[in-house]
């Protein structure tokens, strides 16, 4: 008998280690920590040993989902209207480096629990660049955003959203709450590395969604801090659906965390017993002895000339924006030559991992000289740290030490695009379809950067070794190390020509002035190298340089342009969009800048929203190589002086194949 009690006893005690854990039923359920539960997960998702719900689990560009185990009915039938319902969140965005945060995590109801077509990043896992915005996704989401994105109209890097079937917020607010007593507002960081609630709640009657955010240690406003009327009758699918959190792992070890989640359907949902919830891991390194610590200084002591750094006051400003030289010697292994990714005339790049957070980086060591400029170079440097665009390689940071400055990018595990065209010994040839998703892959990364950013951004080294193919092998253009921006509406100041032979335009030449239209040159040259399979220039069997334009437009002249198209093909090419991806390179190499297109016409040209037009002969009159005389300069200055006769000799560009 005593032993029946016993056991008794036991049970009773788990059974309510569960229950304080997880309860629900049909219309209602809570979790106070997930030890005990059944989610669903996928991708970077997982629970600790101390029960909290990890969406990004340290790893880098990949996203996450957990789901409720079963799919819930928010009709009472299937011509029924969506049905009232709240859910109470308690969570927390943990980051290392907090300028630098990503795009944060999501509530969200869907119909399935299939994302395997979406894209990370910006689009929260739920969605793609193609499917964003469709109403047929039938997707009710809550955005939780630290990153502010241009391209997705947000109004700050800390922010609440109301999402309807799109990563574009319906309706947004700057992340916090508003007191009770007085109704002053109260800001709070989504990345703070501390606990929050949030509180969704939907009215069936007025079709009204309020959203509402709190500190851990108060009860919930009785003001929402956003409202919008929607009816979600006309969202939500018929059939039942999922609901859960997404969030996107990346490269700056963000880390997004569930403590607790309650729901109800008509009634409000569970309040959660914060005493109950699992802890947050501890922020910071643990206090040491001072024994310890004495050890530590005088290690540092030590190695201080191995690791130092030029760092002036200046820099202060720029905080996580700047790398420790020490994490990056010990991320790429000493800069040995088996990290080794590549190296060009302005610097060699390495491939490492962060010790802090197990991230792959591609670190470029360049050489610098102590001279004016260096802030204003740095400043730009973070500036465009903060783009963000799915065909650009975002620049993390930099490092200054001695006479070396270092650059940290995200690492593409597929390399640079001109292996895959000009290195026999690379095995591996793009097709087509990859090459042509490559060039208008980075056809919108231009036009991001030219105009839809806040700023202008001129990169100035547009080539196919300074695109990057990610683990999809879409085109991502990176290295900004000689990127210039300024203002929309003004002019840049850039008299400093940088570049690479080949991709340089005439007027470049001329005045050292770089601007949207000399990327635009660089563009059209790159539009070849990728169709043709041919460098820019190149030598003859008699030691005389050839220029892949002049090929190309004998070859259009002749009727034979096609010809031209990169043999390992083998003739497995969509003939129309290689004659438009070669006729519209030659547009964009046009001598004159006001006869080339904008990076938006571009687009449209790609895109087939747009036809071609023709180059006239009469535009064409202009002899270059007279006005760069009258400019001090001569035609072997110029790395193609054949361009301007070249164009000449062809009355238009419409003409054969």
């Amino acid at each position: 008998m005593k032993h029946t009690s016993f056991l008794q006893q036991f049970l009773l005690l788990q059974l309510g280690l569960i229950a304080a854990t997880l309860a629900f039923s049909d219309d209602q359920f809570i979790f106070s920590g997930f030890n005990q539960s059944s989610l669903s997960l996928d991708g970077s998702a997982m629970v600790t040993d101390g029960g909290l719900l990890d969406l990004s689990n340290g790893t880098a560009v990949l996203s996450g989902h957990a789901f409720y185990p079963t799919p819930l009915h928010f009709r009472k039938s299937s011509s029924g209207k969506v049905q009232s319902f709240s859910v109470h969140v308690v969570f927390s965005i943990f980051i290392t480096y907090p300028d630098l945060s990503a795009d944060g995590m999501a509530f969200f109801i869907a119909p399935t629990k299939n994302f395997s077509d979406a894209r990370a990043a910006k689009y929260f896992g739920l969605l793609n660049e193609k499917n964003n915005g469709e109403a047929n996704k039938h997707i009710f989401m809550i955005e939780l955003d630290t990153y502010k994105n241009a391209e997705l109209q947000d109004i700050n890097d800390n922010h609440i959203g109301i999402n309807i079937n799109s990563a574009v917020s319906l309706k947004s607010s700057t992340s916090g709450f508003y007191e009770d007593e007085g109704g002053a507002f109260k800001n709070m960081t989504l990345n703070g590395n501390k606990a929050m609630q949030l509180w969704v709640d939907y009215d069936e009657g007025d079709k009204q969604i309020n959203v509402t955010l709190a500190p851990i240690n108060m009860g919930k406003p009785s003001r929402p801090l956003l409202s919008a009327t929607y009816d979600l009758s006309t969202v939500l699918s018929d059939s039942a659906s999922y609901i859960g959190f997404s969030s996107i792992a990346t490269l700056i070890n963000t880390r997004e965390y569930v403590l607790g989640w309650s729901f109800g359907m008509n009634r409000p949902a569970p309040s959660i017993d914060i005493s109950k919830l699992p802890k947050l891991p501890l922020v910071g390194p643990k206090a040491q002895s001072k024994l310890l610590a004495i050890a530590l200084f005088t290690l540092v002591v030590r190695r201080r000339r191995k690791y130092a750094e030029v760092r002036e006051d200046w820099e202060e400003e720029f905080g996580p924006h700047r790398f420790s030289y020490k994490d990056l010697f010990h991320a790429t292994g000493g800069f040995k030559n088996k990290h080794l990714l590549g190296e060009g005339g302005f610097g060699k790049v390495y491939k490492g991992v962060l010790p802090l957070s197990n991230v792959e980086v591609a670190v470029k060591r360049m050489s610098h000289e102590s001279r004016q400029g260096m802030k204003e170079f740095v400043t730009e440097v973070v500036s465009i740290g903060r783009l963000r665009h799915r065909n650009l390689v975002q620049l993390l940071g930099y490092c200054r030490r001695k006479g070396e400055l270092f650059l940290v990018y995200n690492y593409m595990p597929n390399g640079s695009l001109d292996k895959y065209l000009h290195f026999e010994e690379h095995k591996v040839i793009l097709n087509w379809v990859q090459r042509f998703r490559v060039i208008k892959g980075i056809a919108t990364g231009l036009l991001y950067l030219h105009e839809k950013w806040e700023k202008i951004v001129i990169h100035r080294d547009i080539k196919a070794s300074n695109v990057l193919l990610d683990g999809e092998m879409n085109g991502r253009l990176g290295d900004f190390g000689l990127a210039r921006l300024y203002d929309h509406g003004t002019d840049p100041q850039t008299t400093h020509m940088v570049g690479t032979k080949g991709y340089l335009a005439p007027e470049l030449l001329r005045t050292g002035k770089a601007s949207p239209q000399t990327d635009v040159f660089a563009f059209g040259m790159f539009l070849l190298e990728v169709a043709c399979g041919q460098k820019p220039v190149k030598k003859n069997a008699e030691g005389n340089e050839v220029f892949l334009v002049d090929w190309v437009l004998e070859h259009w002249k002749n009727g034979l342009v096609t010809k031209t198209v990169d043999t390992r093909l083998q003739g497995d090419y969509n003939v129309d969009e290689a004659c438009l991806v070669l006729k519209l390179g030659l547009l964009c190499l046009h001598p004159l800048p006001s006869s080339r297109p904008r990076m938006r016409e571009v687009m449209q040209y790609l895109d087939g929203d747009m036809p071609l037009p023709e180059l006239r002969q009469t535009e064409l009159s202009l002899n270059m190589a007279a006005l760069m005389k009258n400019n001090g300069l001569n035609s072997s200055s110029v790395s193609y002086p054949q361009l301007t006769l070249s164009f000449g000799t062809v009355s238009g560009l419409s003409g054969g194949r």
